[in-house]
């Protein structure tokens, strides 16, 4: 049997024109080289080596099996290095993000940009479409990480705090609530409110202001934040939003915000992954936060 020893031996003795210098080069003593050409050649049946001249030559049987080597064994180191390269890289690994509010995209891309950058093996992907359980997508292992604004006691599930923030009421500049410093519920309770389409359950003005005071204002709703503002702009209703969504619009004086409640309605966000992942994406739960506090006003750390 040719096995890659033999290789090696034919190699490095047609190199060095010496048993006892292609010993060397192999870490073998000149004995054991010499066994290995005699069972070879037993095997074989043929003389590999021209014995009577210095300096050693293959004979034609032999210049056969040196072909044979000068293709294989860099064939095989090259092999060798790339396994090695593929065991030394990370692994490539998916991450796919599912974000619950309508108004995170604005400093999620950064920050997905900026992991992609850190971690070019990993995969990054948004989960699309609206989705009534996006934490359930973790149980269904279809997404990797979700975006919410509330905590779960979900088994196999664990939260990163990312940052809390402040929800203000929109309205516009002369409106007839302009002149309070805040508004309570039954300031809405004769307005129109303007919102996402999506449940109540995910507007934190209605299930923790409007509903336990038993106010059920008339509903209207917009895709688009942009198209919210310019309802309020334009006396259409009242809305209610994260600050730092809508400090742009603020600050240029297209619509006036109120605190809602004396101490104003507070919320906050969470990236939420599988246990099993925690270790895996607490890097990137960083980034958000980092790129949150780089990109938006408004945001405050838990304390």
């Amino acid at each position: 049997m040719i096995d890659l020893r033999h290789l090696h031996a034919v190699a490095a003795l047609a190199a060095t024109g010496s048993v006892t210098r292609a010993a060397a080069r192999l870490h073998l003593t000149q004995s054991a080289l010499s066994h290995q050409f005699a069972a070879l050649e037993g095997y074989l049946g043929v003389t590999l080596v021209e014995r009577g001249r210095r300096p050693m030559v293959l004979t034609p049987s032999g210049e056969i099996l040196l072909q044979l080597a000068r293709r294989v064994l860099p064939e095989l180191e090259a092999a060798r290095q790339t396994l090695a390269r593929m065991k030394a890289a990370p692994q490539a690994r998916e991450l796919r993000i599912a974000v619950e509010c309508h108004t995170c995209f604005e400093w999620l891309m950064p920050a997905m940009d900026a992991y992609r950058e850190a971690h070019p093996e990993v995969e990054m992907d948004l989960v699309g479409g609206f989705h009534p359980d996006p934490a359930g997508l973790l149980d269904e292992l279809k997404a990797d990480l979700v975006i919410l604004s509330e905590t779960s006691k979900r088994p196999g599930i664990v939260h990163f705090p990312l940052f809390r923030f402040e929800i203000v009421a929109l309205l516009a500049h002369r409106h007839h609530l302009a002149d309070k410093p805040y508004l309570d519920a039954a300031d809405f309770a004769a307005e129109t409110l303007v919102t996402y389409p999506v449940p109540d359950r995910m507007l934190d003005l209605v299930h923790r202001v409007l509903t336990p005071a038993g106010v059920n204002p008339l509903r209207r709703t917009a895709e688009l934040t942009v198209a919210i503002l310019q309802l309020v702009a334009s006396h259409r209703g009242l809305a209610a939003l994260p600050r730092w969504a809508v400090q742009s619009y603020l600050d240029r004086g297209y619509v006036a915000a109120r605190r809602i409640g004396k101490d104003g309605l507070w919320s906050a966000l969470y990236a939420a992954v599988r246990e099993t992942d925690q270790a895996a994406y607490a890097d990137f739960a960083t980034v958000l936060t980092d790129t949150a506090f780089a990109t938006l006003k408004g945001p405050e750390h838990f304390s």
